[in-house]
C-alpha cells in the first residue's frame, strides 16, 4: 500500500537533528506495524498540493503549528483537496491539524479552546466501538500538542472518543474519513522537548502537567493498527462499490 503524506509543517530546526522531521516520524511508526508500506510526501506547506486523488492508495496528514483558520493560500488549497477526496470516496486520515481541517472542509467549526493548551499525554475514553478497532480497548492515550479543537462537527460525523478537555477527539465521517486530535507519531522525548521549546507560549504550570503525564503508557502502536485497519476497510468498501456500479 502506498500512503500519500500531506506534510503541513516541519519540525523546528532546534529539534530536527535529534528527532527527525515529520515524514520520518510517520515512517518509523507505521513501519513498526507494517514494514511493506510505502510513503510519498507532498510538502503542502510549500504549496505542493496533489493534483490527482488517485496518486496513492490512501492519504494522511501531518499536524502543524498553523491553524486551519489561518489566511494562507496553501491551507485553502488543501481544504479544497480534502473536499475532492471526500467526493471521490478516497481514504483520508487526519492527524491534529488534519483532523481539524477535515472537519472544517466538510462544514464543521474549529476554534481555540478556552481550556488552553493540550500538551503531554491525553487520556480519552472510546465511546463508540467501530469494527476496525482491533485489538479493542475502551481507552486511547496519545501525545497531544494543540490549542485549536473541533468545536462543531460536520453533518454526519460520528464521534468515537474524547474527554472533557477535547470531546471530539476521535471522529469518523462516512466510511473513508478518520480524524484524531492526538499525535501517534510523536515520541514522549519529542513531546518533552517540544514543550520546553514552547514553554513561554504554553505556560509553566501547563508544561509541568504535560511532563508529568508522560509517565503513563501511550497507545501509539495501537492507533496505527486502527488506522491501517480503517484504511484497508475503506479501500475494500470503495472497490466493492465501484464494481457494483459497473
Amino acid at each position: 500500500m502506498v500512503i500519500g503524506l500531506l506534510q503541513c509543517d516541519d519540525v523546528a530546526l532546534e529539534l530536527r537533528e535529534t528527532h527527525g522531521n515529520y515524514p520520518e516520524m510517520f515512517e518509523v511508526l507505521f513501519h513498526r506495524v507494517d514494514p511493506t508500506l510505502e510513503f510519498r510526501v507532498w510538502r503542502c506547506l510549500d504549496g505542493e498540493i496533489p493534483e490527482d486523488v488517485e496518486a496513492v492508495d490512501a492519504w494522511l496528514t501531518t499536524g502543524a503549528k498553523f491553524g486551519v483558520n489561518d489566511d494562507l493560500p496553501w491551507i485553502a488549497e488543501l481544504e479544497a483537496f480534502v473536499r475532492e477526496l471526500w467526493a471521490a470516496g478516497k481514504p483520508l486520515v487526519g492527524i491534529c491539524f488534519g483532523h481539524q481541517l477535515m472537519a472544517k472542509a466538510l462544514g464543521g467549526e474549529v476554534a481555540k479552546s478556552r481550556k488552553g493548551w493540550g500538551v503531554g499525554l491525553s487520556f480519552n475514553r472510546v465511546t463508540d466501538r467501530a469494527d476496525w478497532m482491533d485489538p479493542w480497548q475502551p481507552k486511547l492515550q496519545l501525545v497531544v500538542s494543540h490549542q485549536d479543537q473541533v468545536e462543531r462537527l460536520p453533518k454526519g460525523a460520528r464521534v468515537l472518543g474524547g474527554s472533557a478537555f477535547c470531546p471530539s477527539y476521535l471522529m469518523q465521517l462516512g466510511e473513508h474519513f478518520l480524524g484524531v486530535q492526538g499525535h501517534p507519531e510523536f515520541t514522549k522525548a519529542y513531546s518533552r522537548d517540544l514543550m520546553a521549546l514552547r514553554a513561554d507560549l504554553i505556560g509553566e504550570h501547563r508544561v509541568r502537567q504535560g511532563e508529568a503525564s508522560l509517565s503513563a503508557p501511550a497507545d501509539d502502536t495501537l492507533m496505527v493498527r486502527w488506522i491501517l485497519a480503517f484504511v484497508h476497510r475503506a479501500i475494500e468498501i470503495r472497490e466493492n462499490d465501484r464494481q457494483a456500479s459497473c
